[in-house]
Parts: structure tokens; C-alpha cells; sequence
């Protein structure tokens, strides 16, 4: 159950040339200074797969704005809109098996009540109930004939299991999920199904259910974290990765037949992915290699590993294949800069760059690599962190500095590229993004630390992330602030209530600040996950409830002493508006500044080009006032501000 937005129209560059000795080479560079505009111009774009008869790739890219999909030739070429939503996002699925029928999937303005829709021609259609339902595509069958897809239409708290035939696009149940089991995939023979439990947020059981009997077999012994990976192409066996008796998820097979397993692959990381092309000719395997993703394909009838082509200074980190094996989709990038599409021949060894989203008007060599660095906490347990120094930082040139804390709880923040964070370093804000005790991919010991300790030991780990970054030549250490999103919003709050004096400003992006309500009032499809989730938190209608009250920083907002933006969306259902509007009223009652962007058409996650725009620059607009000084009068007035976009 371990646990993510893309960032991303055209502006005017505006530049700064500073002299700065670079700490690794010594020499003096000039950096320009990009606005948001330009850096939110950088277009986000995947590629969905290929075309039945691999001429053609489905794309998903925000070029216009906003979440569209588009086709591109295999060979590369111009995209060419297939829809042109203004409004709601469109996200592709995939084409037709064997014709050019495009799934796709919206919701409504991040309400995740997604639908799944069918474009033929220019011709759309739902295939999914509207009203209040919530569908998931959980993939073709092999034949080509059918998908399945999750819905919760019969229950609005569980997700049971659909066949959708093509011919007529009627649908059939095949598993009515009454007990809030979790998919976890289908044998292409169409016997077999695996669910998994959710008993905390680590641990789950995993079953293999028999279609025809109804049989349900536990797989694990003992109370471990269990993920159902993949069939084996003869449909005999399973795969799944298992954390039992270590500290990081190996793989497993299990004979169905006779019941044995098999220990196959294990890493000193998380092996969080493990699958087959569709027929079986290549075996792909993705680790969690210090929140750094590791991709490795392997030829299984020779073993042999393939060897993709290299790039400079970039990484190949994913690789999504066509029906008959014969090509790939490559993702290529960095943490320094935006990931690339490329389409693949295996035979050949062909490569064509479908997309170049990196906006032309920015100088590659300006942005920052992440550097993954560690340090001592307040108990001396090591904290991993990625950090991203500012081109201009040095001794003679100390930089402002922001703490950066990733959702979850249970997430990770990893090496990849983020605009936002890119924006911000560019602009002279060094990032430590810290990955503290509870953070997901440093083993389970490491990951169930702050279970039931949150807004204590967790918001150590961050206040001693801010200690190092005050002990580096090249750091303002009186001017350090902490920002994060959901779960990361939530510490920025415990933060400015709990350590008020720690951190000279903070940025609350959708975090949660009354974990009572947010508790009981998650949404219904979340239900199968509710008590794993409690496990962890704590259950608010039992005596957990004084605890959670304890670790709300709503109801101590009266300690905040420190300026404050918070920025929300108004159709979130993880993280409600309210948390928001009643944290920005009690903090303005302290008469401390606090400014509050509100966006009414986004949800946990804003995905709109326009709204990004406004939501990062209103967040370095904040930063240059109340951490690096620029501009600021007093810290005496109170100064508050309420934006809605609608």
C-alpha cells in the first residue's frame, strides 16, 4: 500500500546573470532566472501504447492547457488532437486490441469519480454508469475480445470485477466484492483472480480465488506486506512480491497446482514491480533503488538481459511494449529534466523521439540534478533526503532554503523531475526534500516508525533536515521554511503549531489539519483501505480519537507565529475544503500573515496549466516576501489575502 502530480503555457523570460563558483567544477557560471510561465510551459506528455498495427501511439499530454489525448505516428511526427476538452481532464487508456478504437477515462475536475469512454471515429462514448460511480480499467483480456474494469455501481464502498465484451460493449460481474477485497489481476484462461486485504497500510493478505469453484486460497502465512504482480505466461503458476521475514519486498512464484513456492528475485530495495509481455517473451522488473526507479528487461527464453540505447546524462526508466513484443515505449529523463517518449525497434534497434517537452525557451543546463544525501536525526536514526542546490548558492551567496515533505502518509519523495521544484531552486531556494521515518521504499522497520506518531517523530526528522540544511556554507540558515502537499501540507501545519518557532514561514498545499473529520470522512470507495488506514492513524470513533485531536493542528492554531499560504481544491474529496477554510480563519485570528488560493475546478492535485501558473507563482511570490525579505514592510502588519479561481 505504498505510495504522487505533474506540473506543467508561454511567458516571457525575465533573467538575472549571477556569478556563482559551482562547488563540483570550480567555475563561474551565469544563470538565468525563468518565470512560471515558462516553466509550467513545459509540457507533461505519455504515451498510452501503440496502434493494433503499431503505426500510430495514443498520447496524453496538457499542451493545450489542460489533460487531452492525442495520436502521433510511430516514426514521430506532429500530434494530432483526438479530443479537445476545455474543462475535465482526458487521460488515454489504450487502443482497441485490433482496431483503432481509443479508451479513454475523465472525472469531474478531480472529483476521482472517473468513467471510462470509447472514441470511434470522432464519435464519443460513456460506457460507464455517470451519476455518483466510480470505474477503473484493469486491463485486456488476452484474447483481445473484452476488458475488465472495477466499478462500485452495485456499492458505492466496494469496487466488484466487470468483463466489458467489445462487439456490443455489454458487460457481465464476474466477482461481487463484499468484503473489500483489492484486485490484483486474471489469469488469461479466465480461471483464476487475486485479491489482496488490506490489514495496515504495509501488510496485506493475499488470496488466489478459483472463478469456477469460488474456492479462496490465503497465500502468506503470516502478517507481511503482499502485492499480486503477474501470471506466468502458462497461466500455472503467480508471481507476487512479499516482504515476509525481510526487510524489503523480493518476488515469490506460487505453484497453483501443488501450492509450492519459490523464491525468485530479491534486492537490497524494494522489487515493486514484476510482469510479462503479453506472451511471455520478456520479463520486466522495476526497483526502488534509493527513490530512484531501476528498470531491467530480460529475454526469458535466453535470459539474456536487454540492453536499451543510452543517453546522455538521462535514463531510460520504463518501457511499455507493444502486443506482438516487436517494439517499446521508451521513458527517458532525469531528475534535472522532463522525461521524453521514444518509440522503440527491438529488431532493428530504430529509436524515434516522439515528444520534446522541455520548453525551448529554457536552457537545460540551468536546471538542477537532485543529489541524495542523509543525515542524523534528533535519536540519531539516519534520514535519507534528495537535495537540490541552486546553481548561485555559495559560502559568499547564501540562499534561502525550504523543507520540502511529500504526501502520504507513506510516501516517498524521488529523484525525478518536478517543475516546481525546478522553478523554485532556479529562482534561489535550495529543496531538501526529506524522506522521514513512515517514508515508503527504506524497508519496513523504516516505514512503520511514525505508525500512530504522527506530528511527533516524523516532524523531528524534518526539523532536523532544516538543522543540516542551517550547517551548509551555502544556506541562509535563518531563513528556512517547509512546504508540502496533502500529507506534507499536513506536517507544514504541525510544524507553525507544534515547533511554531522552527520554521520561518510555511506552504500547506491541500494538507490535513483536523485528522478527526478527515478520518470519518474519506471517500466511500476508500472502504476496503478504511481499516488499514485506522491502523496506522489511529480509529476516530474509539479513545484514538483524544490522540488525533492532540496531533490536529486546527485546534492549536492559536501557536502559529510564522507566515502561512495555503492553496486548496475546492472538489477534493481526500482532503476537504473546510480543512482549509477553517485553518486560514484561525490562523488570520492570530492576526499573523496568512494568504489562501483556492481553486473551485481542481481537486487533490491541480492539473490545470492556468491554475498551476497561479498556484506556483503565488507560492515564490509568498517565499520572496516572507523568507528571502524581498519587498516586506513589516513583520509586525498582518497582512491576509483570499484568492479564488474559479
Amino acid at each position: 500500500m505504498k505510495n504522487l502530480t505533474a506540473f506543467i503555457l508561454l511567458g516571457l523570460m525575465v533573467f538575472s546573470c549571477k556569478e556563482n563558483t559551482d562547488k563540483d567544477t570550480a567555475k563561474v557560471v551565469d544563470i538565468k532566472q525563468y518565470t512560471i510561465e515558462q516553466f509550467m510551459d513545459n509540457e507533461n506528455a505519455f504515451a498510452n501504447g501503440f496502434s493494433a498495427d503499431r503505426s500510430k501511439v495514443l498520447m496524453t499530454s496538457n499542451r493545450s492547457g489542460i489533460y487531452n489525448i492525442y495520436t502521433i505516428p510511430s516514426e514521430g511526427g506532429e500530434l494530432r488532437p483526438v479530443t479537445q476538452s476545455d474543462s475535465a481532464s482526458v487521460f488515454g487508456i489504450s487502443y482497441f486490441p485490433e482496431d483503432d478504437r481509443i479508451l479513454f477515462r475523465m472525472d469531474g475536475n478531480g472529483d476521482e469519480i472517473y468513467k471510462i469512454f470509447v472514441m470511434d471515429s470522432t464519435e464519443m462514448k460513456r460506457l460507464t454508469p455517470a451519476q455518483n460511480v466510480r470505474a477503473l480499467f484493469r486491463g485486456w483480456a488476452k484474447d483481445g475480445k473484452s476488458f475488465y474494469y472495477g466499478s462500485n455501481e452495485r456499492d458505492s464502498r466496494y469496487m466488484d470485477h466487470y468483463e466489458m465484451k467489445l462487439d456490443d460493449f455489454s458487460s457481465t460481474m464476474i466477482y461481487q466484492n463484499n468484503e473489500g477485497m483489492e484486485f490484483g489481476g486474471m489469469s488469461s484462461d479466465k480461471k483464476y483472480m487475486l485479491l489482496t486485504k488490506a490489514i495496515n497500510t504495509n501488510d496485506s493478505d493475499l488470496y488466489l480465488l478459483n472463478l469456477a469453484t469460488g474456492e479462496r486460497t490465503k497465500i502468506n502465512e503470516t502478517q507481511c506486506g503482499n502485492t499480486p504482480q503477474d501470471f506466468a505466461p502458462d497461466d500455472k503458476s503467480f508471481y507476487y512480491t512479499t516482504d515476509e521475514g525481510a526487510e524489503f519486498s523480493y518476488v515469490m512464484r506460487y505453484n497453483i497446482e501443488d501450492g509450492t513456492k519459490q523464491k525468485v528475485l530479491t534486492k537490497d530495495w524494494d522489487i515493486n514491480s514484476f510482469y510479462f509481455t503479453r506472451n511471455g517473451k520478456y520479463q520486466v522488473t522495476f526497483s526502488n533503488e534509493d527513490a530512484k526507479t531501476i528498470m531491467k528487461v530480460t529475454e526469458v527464453a535466453s535470459g539474456k538481459e536487454m540492453e536499451f540505447p543510452s543517453f546522455d546524462d538521462k535514463e531510460v526508466s520504463s518501457a511499455t511494449f507493444s502486443r506482438d513484443e516487436s517494439m517499446a515505449l521508451l521513458r527517458v529523463g532525469g531528475s534535472h529534466t522532463p522525461t521524453n517518449s521514444y518509440s522503440y525497434d527491438i529488431a532493428s534497434k530504430k529509436m524515434h523521439q516522439l515528444t520534446d517537452v522541455l520548453n525551448d525557451e529554457i536552457d537545460g543546463s540551468h536546471l538542477v540534478s537532485a543529489e541524495v544525501v542523509r543525515f542524523k536525526s534528533f535519536d540519531g536514526l539516519e534520514i535519507p533526503a534528495i537535495y537540490y542546490r541552486p546553481h548561485q548558492a555559495s559560502a559568499d551567496n547564501p540562499v534561502p532554503a525550504l523543507v520540502w515533505v511529500h504526501g502520504g502518509p507513506g510516501g516517498q519523495s524521488r529523484q525525478g523531475f518536478n517543475s516546481t521544484i525546478q522553478y523554485l531552486v532556479n529562482h534561489g531556494y535550495a529543496i531538501l526534500a526529506v524522506n522521514n521515518r513512515g517514508s515508503s521504499g527504506y524497508g519496513k522497520t523504516f516505514y512503520k516508525m511514525d505508525d500512530k506518531n504522527h506530528g511527533d517523530k516524523d516532524l523531528k526528522d524534518c526539523i532536523a533536515g532544516k538543522d543540516w540544511l542551517k550547517n551548509q556554507p551555502d544556506i541562509d540558515g535563518e531563513k528556512i521554511g517547509i512546504l508540502g502537499g496533502s500529507y506534507g501540507g499536513y506536517m507544514t501545519m504541525a510544524a507553525l503549531t507544534y515547533a511554531p518557532e522552527e520554521f520561518q514561514v510555511g506552504v500547506n498545499i491541500f494538507g490535513v489539519t483536523n485528522w478527526l473529520r478527515t478520518l470519518k470522512s474519506i471517500p466511500p470507495w476508500w472502504e476496503s483501505f478504511k481499516d488499514a488506514l485506522y491502523t496506522e492513524m489511529g480509529d476516530p470513533n474509539t479513545a484514538d480519537s483524544v490522540r488525533l485531536r492532540e496531533i490536529s493542528p486546527l485546534f492549536y492554531t492559536e501557536n502559529v507565529t510564522k507566515p502561512l499560504i495555503v492553496l486548496q481544491g475546492a472538489q477534493d474529496p481526500r482532503v476537504l475544503k473546510v480543512e482549509s477554510d477553517e485553518i486560514v480563519e484561525g490562523v488570520k485570528n492570530n492576526g499573523v500573515p496568512v494568504e489562501y488560493v483556492l481553486f473551485e475546478d481542481e481537486g487533490h492535485g491541480f492539473v490545470k496549466k492556468e491554475n498551476q501558473i497561479e498556484a506556483y507563482g503565488r507560492i515564490k511570490q509568498f517565499l520572496d516576501k516572507y523568507l528571502k525579505g524581498e519587498g516586506q514592510d513589516s513583520m509586525d502588519a498582518a497582512n491576509s489575502e483570499t484568492t479564488e479561481k474559479e
